[in-house]
């Protein structure tokens, strides 16, 4: 016979001061949680978003970034003969050589200035991406013209649309605002890869080549030929592929994160812990006469196991409203791969939450055990006796 759950909840209302400061503990420790797995699930959607499964990314061998990287012309040319390489209507092979360099601009959140991703791209590159121009024009080949991600618009006051941007050897003029879905392209500033190259004195080359096969099945072969050719000296992995493994710069806010939660977690346990004792003393009497009655010693045990839950998922229910403001907030996190910031969008999903609700229950559980252990060792007698 198992004692009924509203005896619990009951004693949780007449505490209501204990049991609202314990359950603000618990809160905190869960609102915690829930905001670094809601800033993980931002970057994955972002950088998830990222890229065409169709498509894969050549880059000099041994290194892991545009930026850091360097693909010769020659290279260029070789690849854009290869078979298997889709073509776009007017029969150009879809062969997107890119540049990459980057520029520091004063942000919202730091006046000071922030990197930004600039990339150089020729008319193919902008075909082979969905693009959505939200305001103004896509820039124009042969002009000082770069368009802007909506990410940098909105982050960045001196990147929109009318204003010039200074680097390389002179102004640029901002024309333009594109979207590219819910991706990392978003947080970059594109220009005709002719002018970045004479800004910054390439001759030819790039940084990077964006290649898009003719079908899933072309893919793997494509990749085993660039990669099996001695005169490119590359290596090449799919694009999603590259864009997935972006998440890891938000592993360090995510790890300092957990780490906050568990140590708050530890003190929300003892709290929940003092709780749960101070309930064992304050009714012994009470837990007398359920022995009495024939309440038996796992009865007591699970209604005080019980309690203790229903207490911290009062507190995990408060943290998930406390989380809850920072779901589709912007903000930006530096990336250790481009070197540049990355804006994304807290995501406060499902799954976070679900998560935090079963980490506060095993606090209250965690912290409801000792206490809950020793209200069920309480002889009958010895605990009416007790004041």
């Amino acid at each position: 016979m198992g004692v009924p759950i509203n005896y619990n909840l009951r004693n949780l209302v007449e505490r209501k001061g204990t049991t609202l400061m314990t359950a603000f503990g618990i809160g905190l420790t869960v609102a915690v949680l829930v905001t670094a797995m809601a800033l993980t699930a931002g970057l994955k959607s972002v950088f998830g978003g990222s890229g065409d499964p169709r498509q894969v990314l050549v880059l000099r061998k041994g290194v892991n970034a545009e930026l850091t990287s360097t693909v010769s012309s020659d290279s260029y040319q070789i690849i854009r003969r290869m078979p298997g390489i889709a073509s776009a209507p007017n029969g150009e092979p879809m062969v997107s050589p890119e540049g990459l360099t980057v520029v520091n601009l004063p942000s919202v959140d730091s006046p000071a200035g922030m990197n930004v991703t600039v990339r150089g791209m020729l008319p193919i590159g902008i075909s082979m991406r969905t693009v959505n121009v939200e305001q103004g024009k896509m820039f124009e080949p042969g002009l000082r013209q770069i368009v802007v991600g909506e990410s940098i618009a909105r982050r960045y006051p001196d990147a929109r649309i009318g204003k010039k941007v200074r680097f390389g050897r002179g102004v640029w003029e901002v024309v333009g605002v594109f979207s590219v879905g819910d991706s990392a392209a978003n947080s970059e500033i594109w220009v005709d890869l002719n002018q970045l190259r004479g800004d910054f004195e390439q001759q030819g080359g790039s940084s990077s080549l964006l290649v898009r096969a003719n079908s899933d099945a072309a893919i793997e072969n494509l990749k085993k030929i660039i990669s099996d050719d001695q005169r490119l000296g590359s290596s090449v992995m799919g694009e999603k592929q590259y864009y997935a493994e972006m998440t890891a710069s938000g592993a360090p806010l995510q790890a300092l994160g957990y780490s906050v939660a568990v140590i708050m977690a530890i003190g929300s346990a003892f709290a929940a812990t003092n709780t749960m004792y101070a309930a064992v003393a304050r009714r012994s009497k009470e837990i007398g006469t359920l022995r009495a009655i024939g309440f038996g010693r796992w009865s007591i045990l699970w209604s005080f196991m019980l309690e203790s839950v229903c207490l911290a998922l009062v507190g995990g229910i408060l943290g998930v409203l406390i989380a809850l403001p920072v779901n589709g907030l912007t903000t930006g996190v530096g990336s250790f791969v481009t070197f540049s910031e990355v804006a994304f969008k807290f995501k406060v999903g499902l799954f976070p939450i679900l998560y935090g609700l079963l980490f506060a229950a095993v606090i209250g559980a965690l912290g409801g055990f000792l206490p809950a252990w020793a209200a069920s060792k309480k002889g009958i007698v010895d605990a009416m006796r007790d004041l």
